[in-house]
């Protein structure tokens, strides 16, 4: 490897050639404020499209952006001269001064890059006065809210939607002072193919892109003494709320998040974990169905809402291939309001309240789909993210980290290990195979750890020895990566039997929800690491061991992939490609293919 020699504000550095003089300085623990940059090396991304100009640097003859300018041998690097501390602050008023000052009621209060460089920079007022551009705020998703007011050009949302995820749906339009980023004929997200995975909203600097506020939904519900109000709580949470209060990303806040719930006032606290455990029950049933069959092969894994709006949208003429299972968080719905409402609570559906706290923004559209729940009665009422159940938390002036444990409710809190490990990408999928391969050998499983699908590697693959059959597996996170392995899919070219596909890169554990990362996969790779902790340190870690899941079927479902699962766990997919179609007379718009449904 061919090394740069160079030094920054006088400390000599070696580097490899191609780096940035951003990535140099960040080796010797300087800090170069900027805005646009992204480098997540996990997910091999690297933004240097150098739009924002906060990062300027004294290099050789003047000032140049870090994040854009590649080292050079010998180059003498400043980054604190007046003239460079100058630029920055100048380009950073010049952003405020086209900025809405409402930052106290701003969603990314706290969390706003330009709020914090701003105050690093030391400025305290605007000296450019003058007309700020104005766009109305984009309202028309389930999901995510769009308000161009506080974009700041810097890109990051595109390069996400374009480059990682390959949607498609963001690009640059107009021209100086009416330059934004926006859709194609500056059209509603929720007329275009977004899938509502909400990375863009991770990696937004700003209040641009957030997602849209359910907190007053769920306060609305507790206070009607009428409905029944319960609570489900997805497995990624539990590993980055801390988050928000202060502790560590990974550490495991299971029990002071239950007590936290119970506090606001949820009638029952249940855990999505089992219906995780109920998804692996049907999904490996239908999977070892079509794998005797040898038909609708690879079986694609439906528990991410975004992957599968990205199907509807790409691949629909795949959508056999998809298994017909409910996501965990509508699973949980559906034996909540069927089951554990009529015949534990004696509660009529119609009376339930199911909201799901989930680390996705997704789940908030998914839970809209007219086609999950039974008639008129949708499986989940609302979903909020982890981000907002956090809220919720201080809101109430509940000190979570002084809280005392408390466990879910029984029986739709109970859980196995291969549970938690859906929010990492590669979970599913591993725990698939534990009970698949106990179903089909019968026999016990010693060494349940498929390590092969472990990881943030965007592809992984594996090929496991069932009992003399090989079945090839194949997990998948981010869309762009989807759409590598769908297009072989679509030529015919795959080899796999069963292939996991989650949008978020790195799985729900880095999902559009949660708390920001700010681009640091290594909090992601913790959050990971505290779902597997979990599970390793759980006395039952495959699904179909789970004591609930087995009573209800014996005394609600029947058997696995049969007609009463087919009933309430069971869904169907639609073409939303039509959108484009100009020439399809079937629908305009995904907003028409869900009217549809």
């Amino acid at each position: 490897m061919s090394l740069v020699n160079l030094t920054i504000n006088g400390k000599s550095v070696s580097v490899p050639k191609g780096t940035t003089i951003l990535e140099a300085a960040k080796n010797i623990n300087v800090k170069i404020p900027n805005l646009c940059h992204l480098h997540m090396s996990d997910i091999n991304m690297v933004n240097q499209c150098a739009s924002c100009r906060v990062c300027m640097v004294s290099a050789g003859r003047g000032l140049v952006p870090a994040c854009g300018t590649l080292v050079k041998e010998n180059m003498n690097v400043q980054t604190n001269t007046k003239e460079a501390l100058n630029a920055r602050k100048n380009v950073v008023e010049l952003l405020l001064s086209d900025h809405p000052q409402d930052c106290l009621a701003c969603e990314k209060n706290g969390n706003c890059e330009l709020q914090s460089i701003a105050a690093d920079l030391g400025i305290r007022k605007i000296r450019f006065k003058g007309e700020q551009s104005t766009t109305p705020t984009d309202n028309s998703s389930k999901s995510i809210v769009k308000n161009h007011d506080k974009c700041i050009l810097c890109r990051r949302c595109e390069t996400m939607c374009n480059e990682i995820q390959t949607v498609g749906v963001l690009s640059g339009i107009n021209r100086g002072f009416n330059t934004e980023v926006g859709t194609f004929f500056n059209a509603n997200l929720s007329d275009t193919e977004c899938t509502y995975c909400g990375q863009c909203i991770s990696v937004c600097p700003t209040g641009a892109l957030t997602e849209v506020n359910n907190i007053p939904l769920v306060w609305d519900a507790l206070s009607q003494n009428e409905k029944t109000v319960v609570v489900q709580v997805a497995p990624a949470v539990r590993v980055a709320i801390g988050e928000e209060f202060g502790l560590e990303p990974g550490d495991i806040s299971t029990g002071k998040m239950v007590a936290a719930l119970r506090s606001i006032g949820f009638k029952h606290v249940f855990d999505t974990n089992f219906a995780a455990d109920l998804t692996i029950l049907e999904e490996a049933s239908e999977f070892l169905h079509r794998l005797k069959e040898n038909h609708n092969l690879p079986i694609l894994t439906s528990c991410c809402p975004a992957w599968i709006n990205f199907v509807e949208n790409n691949y629909p003429q795949l959508l056999n291939l998809p298994s017909s299972c409910k996501s965990p968080q509508e699973m949980f719905g559906a034996i909540a309001k069927n089951y554990f409402g009529p015949n534990v609570m004696n509660v009529d559906p119609k009376d339930m309240y199911v909201v799901s706290v989930m680390p996705c923004v997704a789940k908030k559209y998914e839970c809209s789909r007219s086609e999950l729940g039974q008639g008129e009665v949708l499986d989940v009422d609302v979903a909020i993210t982890t981000r907002e159940l956090a809220k919720m938390i201080k809101e109430s002036g509940i000190d979570l980290l002084n809280l005392e444990e408390e466990c879910f409710d029984s029986p739709l809190g109970e859980s196995t290990g291969s549970a938690d490990i859906f929010g990492a990408t590669g979970g599913v999928l591993e725990a698939a195979l534990r009970t698949a391969y106990e179903w089909v050998t019968n026999k016990e499983l010693t060494d349940v750890n498929f390590t092969q699908v472990r990881g943030l590697e965007g592809i992984k693959e594996a090929s496991i020895d069932v009992d003399g059959t090989i079945v090839n597996v194949c997990a998948v996170s981010s869309l762009g990566n989807a759409r590598k392995v769908m297009d072989d899919v679509a030529k015919g070219n795959s080899k796999y039997h069963i292939i996991e596909i989650m949008a978020c890169p790195g799985g729900c554990v880095a999902g559009g929800g949660q708390p920001y990362h700010h681009g640091d996969y290594d909090v992601v790779k913790k959050r990971a690491k505290g779902l597997y902790n979990i599970d390793s340190s759980k006395k039952l870690r495959k699904s179909h061991e789970n004591p609930s899941i087995i009573t209800l079927y014996d005394t609600f479902l029947g058997k696995p992939y049969g007609d009463s699962a087919h009933k309430y766990l069971h869904t169907h997919y639609f073409d939303k490609s039509c959108v484009y179609e100009k020439n399809n007379s079937k629908c305009s718009s995904p907003k028409e293919a869900d009217a549809t449904i």
